[in-house]
């Protein structure tokens, strides 16, 4: 028998680092904030010195500090933007302990004042605060001075009302400016701030106000939506019914139709010019209640500070996306989702908000590149689902728009695959900063995203963002690299929630995010931390595909599919069979004129075998009618796959939560069928 010498264990090499789509040029890092931020943190709070010609180095190593130092860190924030504690704060984190880390203590402060600063600015006070538009398109402006005027007279209007701090004022609004004054004159008396989208039906707007007893309601009698007028007034009706808490209505006219014998109307409550006047509240005041999207149960009633809002969104606005004044700040949102909130806030950095009110794709799809154009937008914020529409729609934006203001797109709402990369990149203009972000309503804010002095890499998100300790976890809670692990946030954020409205021992609160790895906040989604730094993001780790122990996320899934030009939507679940099988199905809804022949399947297969993995071929591949949604937008997974192992639609979701229940019953006919067919 001949023997053989083993040979040395080699080490590989590892992977090449793949080209950016796009580099900032070296002038345009020197000039960001966040280069700024750096080099005076660095001379004043012990930050680490950037890096001459090496930003990835630069901003891992101030990363490090931020997570590493949060006190010093959140300590420079504060002071590099000037904020304004009334009264002075004992020590930046008292207790660092999740759920339940006490910020700032002893300090007062109001969100609305920092929001208002430029209209004390001679030299600013006439310049645009808000840019609005709707489907027609023509532009109004509203002054720092004027936005001021009208938060100043509404907040005083409130007081009389008998509004006092902790008290809550709710919104039926689009996102028109009456909707940013309401916010910011409830923030001004200390109120509690809480909103819906027209679009909500009385259901659904009830399921979320009546957990939070409004005082107030500021609604508007219907909007224009898709070039056709929507009258809410029968909603209205309903809403005023079913909170007896109110103690009066504000009427927004809207459509023109005249205030009820019984409301106030808003434009008298407007009118005004009082001294401003803000009442200073602790920082862990509630500012405003935002609702997760609620598939199963009422929604999440999830409360936000104003000071763990004030610094977040200081960061976020004046950091990460490099906003500041002269820049004009658009965000296609409505005001029943976080990024609502989160555009206002634009205001802040002392940049221009563009609020539109209309529908993304009325007259066609390239309805939000006119706004764009039309408000010489500078930061424009869109979903991934609309980039890929465009698209898939052959939109031109960069040929038939003058787009030369814009300098980054961003996205957000699910990870914008890798085609939209490219066709930002190839469609709007090569130099463009393209910022794709991941957060959510739980903390208002991102995990990650928008870093304006580093590269982007085709869909990977370009770095964690600063003082939040975001790692990749398996299931023994080791932090992963290079691997798909669940999303963690290892130290508090300020804006994390203070809790759950209606939450006793905010036991809720623990089992939403704290209940798997506790002390540690999990978001339910799976990502992979590259050794680059840079982050990809997998889709909800609560619908996992699980395929002979290969884990795989839904979005992986759609991001291929959905490249093929007949597939409009898809949904992909992941089924564990009675019998110890794993079913997995493949749902299209497919474009018009498409059929979902032997041809298309074999596409489809093919296309998921090549791209990701054998394993992850669905068993059937089905057409369906549509795709089901939260009224946010997003792809509802979990209900339907409770559908299909049998649970009745009345236990699996919330009527009022979605966008269309006629869709999911189609699939719970669907569950019954198989179910008939078993034997």
């Amino acid at each position: 028998m001949s023997s053989t010498t083993p040979e040395p264990t080699r080490t590989p090499e590892p992977a090449p680092a793949p080209e950016p789509l796009w580099t900032p040029a070296p002038g345009r890092v020197a000039r960001a904030r966040l280069t700024r931020f750096q080099e005076w943190a660095a001379g004043r709070h012990g930050a680490p010195a950037a890096l001459p010609g090496d930003p990835r180095a630069s901003y891992t190593a101030l990363h490090t500090w931020s997570v590493r130092r949060p006190e010093a860190f959140w300590r420079a924030v504060t002071d590099w933007f000037d904020v304004r504690f009334t009264t002075p704060y004992e020590k930046v984190l008292a207790d660092p302990a999740m759920p339940g880390a006490r910020w700032f203590p002893g300090a007062t402060v109001n969100y609305a004042e920092h929001a208002l600063r430029p209209a004390l600015d001679p030299a600013r006070a006439d310049h645009p605060a808000l840019l609005h538009l709707d489907e027609s398109h023509e532009t109004g402006t509203v002054s720092w001075a004027e936005l001021s005027r009208q938060v100043a007279s509404l907040a005083a209007a409130l007081r009389r009302l008998g509004v006092t701090p902790g008290d809550r004022v709710s919104g039926y609004l689009p996102n028109i400016p009456q909707a940013v004054v309401a916010l910011l004159a409830t923030a001004a008396v200390g109120g509690v701030w809480t909103s819906c989208a027209p679009d909500f039906g009385a259901r659904s707007v009830l399921d979320r106000f009546q957990q939070v007893e409004p005082v107030v309601l500021v609604t508007v009698d219907g909007y224009r939506y898709g070039g056709k007028r929507h009258d809410r007034t029968g909603v209205v009706t309903e809403l005023r019914a079913g909170l007896p808490s109110l103690r009066a209505t504000v009427h927004v006219p809207l459509l023109g139709t005249p205030a009820p014998p019984d409301a106030l109307a808003w434009d008298e409550l407007t009118a005004d010019d009082p001294a401003a006047t803000y009442e200073q509240v602790p920082f862990d005041h509630p500012l405003w209640v935002l609702y997760s999207s609620g598939t199963t149960g009422l929604p999440k009633a999830i409360v936000h500070s104003q000071g763990g809002i004030l610094l977040e969104h200081l960061k976020q606005t004046g950091l990460h996306l490099d906003l500041g004044p002269g820049d004009r700040f658009f965000w296609y949102t409505s005001t029943g989702w976080m990024m609502w909130n989160f555009l206002v806030s634009g205001l802040l950095a002392g940049a221009t908000v563009v609020l539109y009110d209309g529908s993304p794709a009325h007259p066609d799809t390239a309805a939000q590149w006119r706004v764009v154009e039309r408000t010489r937008t500078t930061v424009y914020g869109t979903s991934a689902a609309y980039v890929i529409a465009c698209r898939k729609a052959g939109v031109h934006p960069g040929r038939d728009f003058d787009l030369s203001a814009v300098n980054c797109v961003a996205t957000t709402g699910s990870p914008l695959p890798p085609d939209g990369f490219r066709w930002l990149h190839d469609e709007v203009k090569a130099d463009l900063w393209i910022a794709s972000v991941s957060g959510g309503t739980d903390v208002c804010s991102c995990f990650a995203g928008a870093v304006p002095t580093l590269p982007v890499h085709i869909g990977e998100l370009q770095a964690p963002c600063l003082g939040t300790d975001l790692q990749a976890w398996d299931v023994h809670g080791r932090s992963v690299t290079d691997e798909v692990g669940e999303l963690v946030v290892t130290n508090p954020m300020p804006s994390m929630p203070i809790g759950f409205w209606n939450d006793p021992g905010d036991d809720r609160y623990r089992e939403s995010y704290f209940e798997m790895f506790p002390g540690v906040w999990r978001h339910g989604d799976w990502i992979t931390v590259t050794s680059r730094g840079t982050i990809v993001i997998h889709g909800r780790s609560d619908s996992t595909l699980n395929r002979q122990g290969v884990r795989m996320g839904s979005a992986d899934i759609y991001e291929v599919v959905e490249r093929l030009p007949e597939i409009r939507e898809s949904l992909v679940i992941g089924i564990e069979q009675p019998d110890g099988g794993y079913w997995m199905p493949l749902f299209v809804q497919l474009a018009p004129g498409a059929a979902l022949d032997d041809a298309l399947v074999d596409r489809i297969r093919a296309a998921i075998r090549a791209h990701l993995s054998p394993r992850h071929v669905p068993d059937d591949i089905i057409a369906v009618p549509g795709v089901p949604h939260t009224l946010t937008g997003k792809r509802i997974e979990v209900p339907v796959k409770r559908l299909l192992q049998g649970a009745p639609l009345d236990q699996t979701v919330n009527p009022g939560s979605v966008d269309d229940l006629e869709v999911l019953r189609f699939y719970e006919r669907l569950a019954a069928q198989r179910a008939g067919s078993r034997p």
